[in-house]
């Protein structure tokens, strides 16, 4: 009897091709490593709540749990990984109890969590008497500094989550900064000593720069001396995030600040630390003006090589297709007013597949629209420069089975295919059967009978190209944990379920 599998497609993507769809656990792991809830190319935020709450409901509560902690402490992941706890506090408070520290690690994941859950999305506005109690437990024992940071930003403010949470302060100073907070009046002298040099500095009564989060301090007029001095103590990620900032206050134009910012940003340790992104460091190095100095610039491409170290250096022929397609060209976190991303998936894709040949000396790189693209990378180079050179070619159709096809005409050896994609591949014979990849993957396999397949997917949607099976990774995700996983499935140390195995032990 014929695979079923590989002559019966269960589904079309949304670009309209013959597509397999991905079982529910998959799917759910494919939205929260991907999804900001925010419009993508071919589905809506709304679609993608959407599609989200649907598959919570078919998914059993343990699972939705693994999957939140998964994604925010191996993937980065902040409004996914918020809204699956906000699924959980409507279907299993005990579990959610379980997993909230773990994921509501910051200031900024619990005013997600409060937002989310009071938007009615999940079919309630309010928290909830447990939850409720989680929040607060959370508030009492935070400490001073991460108190402070978490009260910058809005919709809801921290002061908004306090004046809903009723924390009980554990003493006279915790009930002086929590009315501070809220706007109250308050005892000056039994504020922290963090917040009561920030209000000395405002009224400029101290020229010392107090260090607090960065958003305290714009709004103030400060001197060139001050930005020099916010620039020597900022955290890694500050420093990352306002490269242009300090170069138009002048703070490039002291050479030891300099040395200390470009020493900061490539400082493994803290590299690591911060949880960035690779893409983010990219999108750092190409929005940096010509007034940001070249050591600087050269540390950012020194951070990029830190935050790709997973990499996996794999035995063997590698073949790495990076979609370029037009499709790739829109935001890789989606599309928000005021907020959207400079880098686009083609960038995730240029990068991935930089990082790959920068390890792999024997990586073939096959970028593919509706045909393959001819370009040559050196492996010498750095990944930032070799990733800037594929980000430049972008536009065109997507036929997945593109590369797979040209390596099967030239009856191609190989180890391990590896592709970069939002899967959406519509430019491929749709006649009713299998999806073309799909069947261009058995004839390379069968010439290459240990050869694996590994789809990394940059884009939220629950459908892909090739099924998951033992010789398949379906896979998505922004972060180096993409890497780890493909370096143990490349290895055969994963099940036939691969992701989902990976998600269960958690």
């Amino acid at each position: 009897m014929a695979n079923k599998n590989l002559f019966n497609p269960k589904t079309r993507n949304e670009a309209g091709g013959n597509a397999y769809a991905m079982a529910p656990k998959q799917a759910l792991a494919q939205y929260a490593a991907t999804g900001c809830l925010n419009g993508t190319f071919y589905a809506t935020a709304n679609e993608q709540l959407a599609n989200v709450l649907a598959l919570c409901e078919r998914i059993e509560p343990a699972f939705i749990a693994r999957t939140a902690v998964y994604c925010r402490r191996r993937g980065f992941m902040k409004d996914m990984p918020a809204l699956l706890c906000a699924v959980l506090a409507k279907k299993d408070v005990a579990l959610l109890q379980s997993i909230f520290p773990r994921v509501i690690d910051n200031g900024k994941m619990l005013r997600n969590f409060v937002q989310i859950v009071r938007s009615g999305a999940i079919g309630r506005k309010s928290l909830g008497t447990a939850p409720k109690r989680m929040v607060r437990k959370w508030i009492e024992e935070a400490c001073d500094t991460v108190l402070l940071r978490a009260s910058v930003g809005k919709s809801p403010s921290l002061a908004d989550v306090i004046r809903l949470a009723h924390p009980k302060p554990a003493d006279a100073e915790q009930e002086a900064f929590f009315a501070w907070i809220i706007g109250r009046a308050h005892d000056q002298a039994k504020l922290p000593s963090i917040v009561r040099e920030l209000e000395a500095f405002r009224r400029g009564e101290s020229l010392d720069v107090p260090d607090v989060p960065f958003e305290m301090l714009t709004s103030l007029p400060l001197s060139r001396g001050d930005w020099k001095e916010i620039a020597r103590s900022a955290p890694w990620q500050m420093t990352r995030m306002n490269l242009n900032t300090f170069a138009r206050h002048g703070v490039f134009e002291d050479e030891e600040v300099t040395l200390k910012v470009a020493m900061r940003l490539a400082d493994a340790a803290q590299i690591r630390k911060s949880r960035v992104f690779p893409y983010q460091l990219l999108a750092a190095y190409l929005n940096t003006g010509y007034e940001v100095p070249e050591i600087v610039r050269d540390a950012l491409q020194d951070a990029l090589e830190v935050a790709t170290e997973n990499v996996p250096a794999i035995d063997g022929k590698v073949f790495i297709c990076p979609d370029v397609s037009g499709s790739m060209a829109s935001p890789v976190t989606g599309a928000q007013k005021g907020s959207t991303t400079s880098v686009r998936c083609v960038d995730v894709a240029a990068l991935v597949t930089a990082s790959i040949v920068r390890k792999n000396s024997a990586a073939e790189v096959l970028p593919f629209s509706t045909q393959v693209d001819d370009v040559q990378l050196n492996r010498r180079d750095s990944v930032m420069t070799n990733a800037t050179k594929l980000g430049a070619i972008c536009g065109g159709g997507t036929r997945c089975s593109a590369p797979l096809a040209q390596l099967n005409a030239r009856e191609a050896k190989g180890d391990l295919v590896i592709f970069v994609s939002d899967n959406e591949s519509w430019a491929d014979p749709q006649n009713g059967r299998g999806t073309k990849m799909m069947r261009e993957w058995e004839v390379f396999r069968a010439r290459n009978p240990k050869a694996r397949l590994v789809c990394i997917d940059v884009q939220p949607y629950a459908t892909t190209q090739v099924e998951e099976r033992k010789d398949v990774l379906n896979v998505g995700g922004f972060s180096d944990s993409v890497f780890e996983l493909v370096s143990e499935f490349a290895a055969g140390r994963l099940g036939d379920e691969h992701w989902i195995e990976m998600i269960e032990n958690t």
